[in-house]
């Protein structure tokens, strides 16, 4: 077929220097009436020829790849696009959701309001008293008055209620690094209930590919995606509360779009933010780590934990300067960057407990034990919650299981870093649709890791780093799954290790606690099948093991 279609194109001789491959039929259609009308491409600098392009094809999106590779294509980060995916769709449901609790309990509230005839009389001595002219006057005055004033507040409460209920519109999205328009074109051809895309970028290539992109993936495309050439930290900062859903993926870190970011989204929208620099949020370079999320990072099995709750806490911190505060959806970490969801809300008052969700990181540096200091406290006097630092340190000046001394790290964000309720809407419509997210086996896979995972109870069993602490052998821990089971324990995979205020703090003692427990070993996202043949350990060395 590609041979026909290649030896038909140059059999019409079409006078073009666009050369595809491995593209289909529909497409070179496309192409063909496209190149029809090449005057509305804008072709860059004069002299400049674009000679070979390459259809790439993701989703439901296609764009046209220069063979030079000018503009930048990542393909590894579909699982990053399709989890985006994902998380709008079940943002818009939830916005509907909200919308209409919204609207009911204001028409509940519109319907308790008095109707009918006037209100009686305020007092009863006015019934008793027939002769006073003057005061029986004055008060058929205030009761007609009264009246009047509760119809007007009866109408309002109609009108605010059924505007509310017909200006529910489609969410305004903006991605701030646009590149080649791919994320932004899938967006408008995948989602129908989203509004109006800005693609921004500040290389004048970029956009130039971005605006070809978006006409040839037809009219859905162009009628919903806006290339704009801007720097996206002035575009944000001169349209505040503008947009419903702001999209951060740039290449590195985030943080010098993160107070920009903040101010662009309006309230209750959600701020999607990925970044690239591990080695830097895993503690390769503490130093640059602090100083661009104002957190120093601990090597330790927890590192890509702890890197989500240093994003996670510097948003947070730059969302508290104006007085709003987020609430995490979901945060991964996924192939070679981490990426958070977050919802951005305003409250002053909220933003006190900020100090609440944040603590500092105590790691013994032999055995690798942890324990959290949290930044603030609360304490309530005559009826009233007063904010006050917290009390420290939480720890001794020398580990109690190995005697040496304590790495301080920090401040991380230590509150739940995913919403259940979410992560299981959006599983639930992954499946549903399944056929439409190229990477469906990746996500899946992680939105079943992050929805079976307990972060309240969850203990990191780090066996093969406590070996090498003590010299001893530790055999593999999927052997002593089976006993566990039978001893009233669950065990479930997890994408990341567990670093959470309700963490146990001690890793080696944790058999002392009481109750069942959690036990969550660091596998990758697959989900292991447990047997109970051969589960029982061999010897009697691994036994007291």
């Amino acid at each position: 077929m590609r041979f026909l279609i290649g030896t038909a194109l140059r059999l019409r001789r079409i006078p073009s220097k666009w050369n595809l491959s491995f593209c289909s039929s529909a497409s070179c259609r496309r192409f063909h009436h496209l190149e029809q009308s090449q005057s509305e491409f804008d072709m860059g600098d004069a002299g400049e020829k674009f000679e070979e392009y390459t259809i790439v094809q993701e989703g439901e999106a296609e764009i046209l790849l220069h063979s030079g590779n000018r503009v930048f294509y990542n393909k590894t980060q579909v699982n990053n696009r399709d989890m985006s995916i994902a998380i709008l769709r079940t943002f818009i449901s939830k916005c509907k959701e909200e919308h209409a609790t919204k609207f009911s309990r204001k028409a509940h509230l519109a319907s308790k309001m008095p109707e009918g005839t006037p209100p009686g009389p305020i007092s009863e001595e006015s019934n008793i008293v027939q002769d006073e002219e003057p005061q029986e006057d004055c008060e058929m005055k205030l009761n007609q008055s009264l009246y009047e004033m509760e119809t007007i507040l009866r109408e309002s409460h109609k009108t605010i209620a059924s505007k509310e209920k017909e200006e529910l519109k489609a969410p305004k999205v903006l991605e701030a690094l646009a590149a080649s328009g791919l994320r932004s074109i899938r967006y408008a051809r995948e989602i129908d209930e989203l509004g109006q895309i800005v693609a921004l970028d500040c290389d004048k290539v970029c956009i130039e590919a971005c605006k070809r992109n978006v006409q040839f993936n037809g009219s859905v495309a162009s009628s919903k995606v806006e290339a704009h050439l801007a720097d996206a930290r002035v575009y944000m900062l001169t349209h505040p509360k503008e947009f419903d859903v702001v999209d951060l993926d740039p290449y590195g870190s985030p943080s010098v779009f993160l107070d920009s970011a903040i101010q662009t989204v309006v309230d209750g929208g959600l701020l999607m933010c990925t970044a690239t620099d591990l080695a830097v949020l895993c503690g390769g370079n503490a130093a640059v780590c602090y100083s661009k999320y104002g957190s120093y990072p601990l090597k330790g099995k927890y590192c890509h934990e702890m890197a989500l709750r240093i994003l996670l806490a510097c948003i947070e911190t730059h969302a508290n300067r104006h007085k709003r505060y987020i609430v995490p959806i979901l945060s991964v970490h996924m192939d070679f960057y981490i990426r958070v969801f977050v919802r951005i809300f305003t409250s002053a008052n909220e933003v006190k407990n900020t100090p609440l969700r944040l603590s500092y990181v105590y790691q013994c540096i032999g055995c690798d034990s942890f324990h959290l200091q949290s930044l603030g406290r609360t304490s309530i006097k005559n009826n009233s919650v007063k904010h006050a630092p917290g009390f420290g340190p939480v720890v001794p000046q020398e580990c109690s299981n190995c005697g040496k001394k304590f790495n301080m790290g920090g401040p991380i964000w230590s509150a739940p870093i995913h919403d259940q309720e979410w992560v299981a809407s959006m599983l639930a419509n992954v499946k549903a649709m399944k056929d439409r997210y190229p990477a469906y086996e990746k996500i899946s896979a992680v939105l079943t890791t992050v929805l079976e995972a307990n972060f309240a109870q969850a203990v990191t069993a780090s066996w093969k780093t406590q070996a090498e602490k003590v010299r001893r052998f530790v055999p593999n821990p999927e052997r002593n799954w089976g006993p566990k089971i039978r001893g009233g324990r669950q065990i479930k995979s997890k994408h990341a290790s567990t670093l959470g205020q309700m963490s146990v703090n001690g890793l080696v003692s944790h058999e002392r606690r009481n109750g069942p427990q959690l036990v969550a070993l660091e596998t990758d996202e697959r989900h292991e099948h447990i047997g109970h043949k051969g589960d029982e350990p061999d010897s009697k060395r691994e036994r007291d093991l």
